[in-house]
Parts: structure tokens; C-alpha cells; sequence
């Protein structure tokens, strides 16, 4: 039966989401995963994880840079901040032991599900995280083109993503209800294409890989493989999803041909009473069938609803810095608003954007010369946004549009000559200095390519 509780913290995401859908009319690619060091695992570890869910009575918790480091590193915001303030936090939130420390804090109530790396406690009792990352609960549970780093595993997706839970390993069912996260280690992964759709990110030393398989790649077993012959129920009803919904490369392991995560304190384990044989034999007839999906004729959704499912994903990120051009005071990103502040701008200050990391276009979202392209504007006590294409190399002003306020937008035609783009903005009306019940007035804007909606790259027919 489908679920109807998607975006919450037994079943994230939204019913659409990849994690939520499963794929019809697959055709499988020829690359294999090959044997390394150990056997395949699927189970709870070190480098697995675990999800805590917030209550509205939990307290809000600091969280610190390493000691020595610049802070911990905002992930979406790119750059390092002193702390990060967790404005629930889960008294028995404890993150995995491995030395990637993971761990996700899910808050229903705000929307929200903050992904942890190298979290950890330090001598003085103060909790340390290396980096940080924030996805939305009811989302679509992968990073788009502008908020392209959402969750503390290498393809930018949060841990949970994929996970098999506590409450599914014995909730009676023949498959788990989404697909799998997996890790492949340095002889599966892609030495040439470190990602694809829908990963934004890989592990950043991807070059060392010597494989195929690029990490965000869909894995499933081939319609001959027969599930019923697997004796542990447990491995069948993870060969059963893997047959149905399969499973995503989110990471990179050391020596394992595929690890399939589940989550800590789950009490699952393949190997109950010591090593079995024929576990291990039908782990690995399982890694020589797996292959990555090529094409798909079309999707089910977690309500059984089948289509293809477009989306307009966003281009443009808000992050900063921001360069102060006219006026005074600063422009700073909200990466949990996805925008920016504005702090003791008087109205009219301007601030630019010049970094170009305002459109990171990941590698299979590019945008496309002559295309008709939308950028909209919401923004608070009349603040402003404009969009500035430049010449990359005498930063002349090639197209520009008007100043927009909020609920405005425009349509353009995209450049056909190479451009750097450059968004401005300018503040509105001031908030005067002991007005404290108000917060700093924002702004954001979003680009999108006006046509049918970005669909998958697998997809075949709509």
C-alpha cells in the first residue's frame, strides 16, 4: 500500500522525490562493480549512521569549528563560521564513530533536517562538527543547481537519504519503500566523471578512483536475477528493493565492493551467530548483477502515481560575499532562508555579487545560450534585485535587467557570447537601530529555464 506520510522523519521527501520513486521500462548499462578487499555489506557500522528527531521542547545547541580551524565550514554558504546553532537539539543525538561523524538532526517542525560531519564532543563537553549542511524535510532529497550541497555524505545528499531505518527492518513488508544508499569503493567509482544526475558533488579527491561508476549513479538488479532463491529474508527483502527502486552511490568506502547502509542500533545484522556462507555467496552474486540505470520510460511516485515528473530547479544562489558598491553597511547570505540580510544598510546601499559562485551550475544543469530564462524576486521593505550579464574579460555590461522588486520577475533570452553573471542588490526601507522585534530586511531571487521543467537524463519518453 503507498505511503501518505512523505516529508516526515520515518519516510523523508517528498512523494516525487528520487528516494520515493521507483523507475519503470529500465535499461541497465554494462559497467560492474569488481571485487576488492572484503565482501559486499549491507548493515549498521561506524560509517553508517543515524537520525534523531527534535521535539519542541529541546534546547537550542552550539555547535564549533575543530580547534585551530577557521570554523565549522557551511557547506551551502561556503565559507567557515564561528558556529552553527541547532535550534532544537535531541538530548540523545550522538553521531556515528567512524571518523566521517555522522549524524542527522530531524526538526518537523521546522521543515528541516541538519546534516552533521566529523561531529563529535571535545574534551570540555562542547559538541565539534567539521562541517555542516541543512535539506528540506519534505523536499525533493538531492541538491539542485543553486542550493547544490544539502547533506554530509560526498554526492551532497544527508545521510538518512536512503537509509534503511529502524522501524522498516521488521515492519512486515517484502521491499523497503524507497531506494537504497550505497557506498562503492576506489576500484567501482568513476576516475573520470566524478558524479552524475542527481549528485551535485563527489568526494573531492575523485581522481584516485580507478572504476566506472560515477557517485549519484542508480544501481539495480537485472529483471533475470531471482530474489526468491536468497534464504536470509533480511538480504532478500534488500534484493527485493534493489530489483524495484535500487539503489544510489552517495559515498566512497575503503575495501568494500558496495556497502548498503542501514541504521545504527537497527540490530540488523547478515551474519547472526557468525560468518554465513551462503549470505556472503548470494552478497556477491548480487554485486556481479548490479548495473547502473542508462534509460528510464517513466516513474511511480510513492502514491503510485506514474509520469515523468519535470522540475524547475533553480540556477541561482544568493551566497555570498557580497561587495558593498554604494552606501553603507553589509549584505551577508541566510543559507536557511536561502537569503540575503541585509545589516546597517542605509536604503539604497548596493551590493554585488562578482565571485561567480552564484551560478555553480552543476555539471548536468547547464544553461543553455538562446534559451528563454525567468528570474523571479521576493524580498522584504522594498528591497531590490537586479541581474547583470558582463563580458568575462572587459566586465562591460552585455544585457542587464531592470531593478526588480518582490513579486516581480522577468523574462530574458540567454546570452549567446560567453558572460559572467553578476547579481545586485539594494537595500530599502531602514530599520532603525533599537527596533529589535524586527529581523534585518532580505532578499532573494530564483532563475529558472522557462519550458517544461528539467526531467531526469535518464528519461527516455515523457
Amino acid at each position: 500500500m503507498p505511503s501518505t506520510s512523505f516529508g516526515t522523519f520515518e519516510q523523508p521527501f517528498s512523494a516525487t522525490s528520487y528516494w520515493n520513486r521507483r523507475p519503470l521500462g529500465v535499461r541497465l548499462g554494462n559497467a560492474e562493480i569488481p571485487d576488492s578487499q572484503y565482501y559486499p555489506l549491507v548493515g549498521e557500522g561506524s560509517y553508517s549512521s543515524a537520525a534523531f528527531l527534535c521535539s519542541t521542547n529541546d534546547q537550542p545547541m552550539r555547535i564549533v569549528g575543530p580547534s585551530g580551524s577557521a570554523g565549522v565550514w557551511n557547506l551551502d554558504a561556503e565559507e567557515h563560521q564561528p558556529e552553527v546553532v541547532i535550534p532544537r537539539w535531541p538530548a540523545n543525538a550522538v553521531p556515528a564513530t567512524g571518523s566521517d561523524g555522522h549524524c542527522d538532526i530531524v526538526d518537523p517542525l521546522a521543515g528541516v533536517i541538519h546534516s552533521l560531519f566529523k561531529l563529535r564532543k571535545n574534551a570540555e563537553g562542547q559538541w565539534v562538527a567539521a562541517m555542516y549542511a541543512w535539506t528540506e524535510l519534505r523536499g525533493r532529497g538531492w541538491g539542485d543547481p543553486a542550493h547544490y550541497y544539502q547533506g554530509a555524505r560526498a554526492a551532497a545528499v544527508p545521510p538518512i537519504a536512503g537509509l534503511i531505518r529502524k522501524h522498516e527492518v521488521n515492519d512486515g513488508l517484502p521491499f523497503y519503500r524507497h531506494a537504497l544508499s550505497m557506498s562503492l569503493t576506489y576500484n567501482g567509482l568513476s576516475s573520470q566523471t566524478p558524479y552524475v544526475f542527481p549528485a551535485t558533488s563527489a568526494d573531492t579527491d575523485w581522481q584516485l578512483n580507478t572504476g566506472f561508476i560515477p557517485e549519484g549513479s542508480l544501481l539495480m538488479l537485472p529483471d533475470w536475477f531471482d530474489t526468491g532463491s536468497i534464504a536470509n529474508l533480511d538480504l532478500r527483502k534488500v534484493a527485493n528493493t534493489l530489483k524495484l527502486y535500487g539503489g544510489y552511490v552517495v559515498d566512497r568506502n575503503v575495501g568494500t565492493p558496495f556497502y548498503i547502509y542501514v541504521e545504527n542500533g537497527s540490530n540488523f545484522n547478515l551474519h547472526k551467530g557468525g560468518w554465513n556462507t551462503a549470505v556472503a555467496n548470494d552478497l556477491k552474486r548480487i554485486q556481479r548483477a548490479l548495473r547502473p540505470v542508462v534509460e528510464v520510460q517513466s516513474w511511480v511516485d510513492g502514491y503510485g502515481r506514474t509520469g515523468a515528473f519535470r522540475e524547475r530547479l533553480n540556477l541561482l544562489s544568493m551566497r555570498g560575499p557580497w561587495v558593498r558598491v554604494k552606501g553603507q553597511g553589509n549584505a551577508r547570505f541566510d543559507t536557511l532562508i536561502q537569503s540575503v540580510r541585509f545589516e546597517g544598510a542605509s536604503e539604497g546601499s548596493e551590493f554585488e555579487h562578482r565571485n561567480n559562485r552564484s551560478m555553480a551550475s552543476v555539471s548536468w544543469a547547464p544553461v543553455k545560450p538562446g534559451a528563454r530564462y525567468r528570474v523571479s524576486v521576493q524580498a522584504a521593505d522594498s528591497a531590490l534585485f537586479q541581474l547583470r550579464f558582463m563580458n568575462p574579460s572587459t566586465w562591460q555590461v552585455v544585457m542587464q535587467t531592470d531593478w526588480l522588486g518582490s513579486g516581480r520577475q522577468r523574462d530574458f533570452i540567454w546570452p549567446s557570447q560567453p558572460v559572467r553573471v553578476v547579481p545586485c542588490i539594494r537595500s530599502g526601507n531602514v530599520m532603525l537601530p533599537d527596533d529589535t522585534s524586527v529581523k534585518a530586511p532580505w532578499i532573494r531571487a530564483q532563475l529558472i529555464q522557462v519550458d517544461d521543467g528539467f526531467q531526469s537524463p535518464w528519461l527516455v519518453t515523457a
